[in-house]
């Protein structure tokens, strides 16, 4: 435990925060258990909060090709060669629970061509990688390998569009240096009880 702040930015109350945003921040806090951070230091700017998780929900919650995991797994590994320590552990946190393996997350954030993921999955991520850090060089001889792994179309943008996100969001974190919470770490590596 720490009392480093939680950003290098200013951390608005709750109770000064629109009352849609705190409607926002409180089911998040309902569901998880706690407030994650991320949440309090973009609440700053609340016309940015609101599109930032407005375009979050919508990759990340729709109906796809792609599972909620491996949507998890393209943030895990974006993330990590973005080194955002943040959205790594949060992220990862998720990817445990929602892949059901407390070992995947720190797989996929070291090394995820090692990681006990499929050939399918691995090419996903190769995608997801270049979109992150060459998305000049992203070409059709890239989107004609996922579609021989059985990605749509839709797939592939989602694929790119959730890297795209990400490395926006993972400069925002370093930039605002955004506390990751605590109760991140250990979520999903033992079973509940």
């Amino acid at each position: 435990m720490t009392d480093k702040p939680i950003s290098r930015f200013a951390v608005p109350k709750l109770a000064d925060l629109p009352a849609d945003i705190r409607a926002v921040i409180d089911g998040v806090q309902e569901k998880a258990g706690f407030v994650p951070n991320i949440f309090l230091a973009l609440a700053h700017r609340p016309d940015e909060f609101r599109a930032f998780f407005a375009y979050h929900d919508a990759l990340m919650e729709r109906d796809s090709g792609l599972s909620k995991a491996e949507r998890e797994m393209i943030v895990v590994a974006t993330s990590a060669v973005n080194q955002c320590q943040y959205c790594v552990i949060a992220h990862g946190a998720i990817l445990r629970i929602r892949a059901k393996n407390p070992l995947l997350a720190d797989q996929v954030a070291t090394n995820y061509r090692k990681a006990d993921i499929t050939l399918r999955q691995q090419a996903m991520l190769d995608y997801a990688l270049k979109v992150s850090q060459a998305a000049w060089g992203v070409s059709e001889q890239d989107h004609d390998s996922l579609r021989g792994h059985g990605f749509s179309d839709d797939d592939i943008w989602d694929i790119g569009a959730i890297s795209a996100f990400f490395g926006l969001s993972n400069r925002l974190v370093n930039m605002g240096s955004i506390r990751t919470n605590d109760e991140f770490y250990l979520m999903g590596r033992l079973p509940k009880g």
